[in-house]
């Protein structure tokens, strides 16, 4: 099996930053304690003893969350077992989250995303978007193509390893244009900034287009079908999450491109270099044709299913087999299956094995399972019931309309101070609980909230992508937060419309 050489950034913090993350994790180590005894004390009346202490559990783990005094992960298994000793519900209710289908549905998508890293079908696909004619070496083409194949890539892998991965073809790519472009001209250096800030803002956005996408899809879509008794399916996602891509990338681009001028018409050596890196690559490799068959039949299993019903309704027979038979988390692990059966690119080998395939991040996984499990105890306790009508008391709410436009600014909020799988946890299942304490449907607000919580672009800290970015050195800190604003805010709006007209399709 060959790997390609990825480069893997490591997120570079300044030396006030850092000391602000030391401050941020310690407080954190004391306040959660603290804040888990003092609500455990507390008389809170009107709950259930098991709401009062899963409050204190869940008050406690979002503190780690937000502080990160201890690994995400860690934190998500430790607020699942503090509510079994606290005997909130048996430990089988508590767990049973973890063993929920959309768990399976990403492990089989991390094994497929580790094949195509290993094989570098990646970076082949990326090289041949970048090296269409129609391109020419001109900068705003090159940004344009960039972010597209980043966002692209970033809808089936995550998007950290989107960003990782394109980060070293985008530094490549600028190490060349640093001398000069076509003529001796010299590339204005906002162009760098632009194409790092491209790097990291389309794999975010990229990630809203498929549920597979991006942590807070999965939790969201998880919610929705756990609470609403709402099955969105593959398709259903993307019939939502595509138009919302396509209108925020191209908002990007736009003013990415006004924002970050090259001052130059052509690349020059810049163009060349991304045709020797594709030419490098050589034709394709017995392991990469084998990634790429599994790949398809995976996304076929996937969208298929969502063309017949679109076609034929939803109410088909053929359909509703095909659905009961191959739901996404099964599609997802045939794909998987089907590396382990195809041929490698060295003889004798297959396309992933064993070894490779558990270096997916199981600490997501934990994750996952651990926000839903804390997530539906809180509605099953009453919990989530009882926040819902306290906030109810205190936001300016009219309808439907103003709790899907206060769940998305709330969600957004929330995700640039503490990562989008953590905000998704915490966001939807209050989202869904004001809902149902105001009486307008928890739908909107529920898919308002779960797609807001993938951006937060303002900051180093906000997501990884940010952090690899950041490292560079191409981007200066308050050019990061005046132009994550500009997106924060062109998303708030684009989210808000695109659920507001696509929402009742989802019904």
């Amino acid at each position: 099996m060959r790997a390609t050489a990825t480069p893997h950034p490591r997120e570079v913090l300044s030396a006030g930053e850092q000391r602000f993350e030391r401050l941020r994790n310690r407080t954190g180590s004391v306040v959660a304690p603290l804040v888990f005894a003092a609500l455990l004390a507390a008389p809170l009346e009107g709950l259930k003893p098991e709401a009062h202490r899963l409050a204190a559990v869940m008050a406690a783990v979002v503190v780690l969350w937000m502080t990160e005094a201890l690994p995400m992960p860690a934190t998500a298994l430790l607020g699942a077992a503090a509510c079994v000793v606290l005997r909130v519900a048996p430990a089988k209710e508590v767990f049973a989250p973890f063993a929920d289908p959309l768990i399976f549905l990403f492990i089989g998508s991390f094994i497929l995303a580790r094949a195509i890293f290993l094989h570098g079908l990646d970076r082949r696909v990326a090289f041949a978007v970048l090296t269409i004619p129609w391109i020419g070496g001109r900068p705003a083409r090159v940004l344009l193509a960039f972010g597209a194949v980043t966002a692209a890539l970033s809808a089936w892998m995550s998007n950290t390893a989107t960003t990782a991965m394109m980060f070293g073809i985008g530094m490549s790519i600028l190490g060349v244009m640093r001398g000069t472009a076509a003529g001796g001209a010299t590339i204005d250096p906002r162009y760098a900034t632009g194409l790092m800030l491209m790097t990291s803002f389309a794999a975010s956005i990229g990630g809203l287009a498929t549920p597979i996408g991006t942590p807070p899809n999965v939790i969201g879509i998880g919610f929705i079908r756990t609470l609403l008794r709402v099955e969105i399916t593959f398709f259903e996602w993307m019939s939502l999450g595509v138009p919302v891509v396509l209108v925020l990338f191209g908002a990007l681009y736009l003013y990415l491109n006004w924002l970050s001028p090259a001052g130059v018409s052509t690349l020059g050596e810049g163009a060349e270099l991304i045709r020797r890196e594709r030419a490098a690559l050589g034709t394709w490799t017995r392991g990469q044709r084998s990634v790429a068959i599994a790949f398809a039949a995976t996304a076929a299993l996937w969208i298929v299913p969502g063309v017949f019903a679109l076609v034929a309704g939803e109410t088909s027979p053929v359909y509703r087999e095909m659905n009961a038979r191959v739901p996404e988390a099964v599609a997802a692990l045939v794909g998987a299956f089907l590396l382990f059966l195809l041929p490698g690119s060295a003889p004798g080998e297959k396309a992933i094995d064993w070894g490779q395939a558990v270096k997916i991040d199981w600490g997501v996984i934990l994750l996952y399972g651990g926000g839903f499990a804390l997530g539906v105890l809180s509605f099953n306790t009453g919990l989530a019931e009882a926040v819902g009508r306290g906030i109810t008391g205190f936001l300016p709410l009219h309808g439907e309309f103003g709790l899907l436009v206060a769940s998305v600014i709330v969600a957004v909020l929330v995700s640039e101070t503490t990562s989008n799988t953590a905000s998704a946890n915490m966001v939807v299942p209050v989202v869904i609980s004001i809902a149902t304490a105001a009486g307008v449907d928890p739908l909107p607000p529920a898919l308002g909230a779960t797609m807001a919580a993938s951006l937060g672009f303002m900051l180093p800290v906000s997501t990884p992508c940010n952090a690899i970015v950041y490292g560079s050195g191409y981007v200066p800190l308050m050019r990061m937060v005046r132009y994550g604003i500009i997106l924060d805010l062109i998303g708030v709006v684009v989210i808000v419309a695109a659920v507001s007209l696509l929402a009742p399709v989802l019904r």
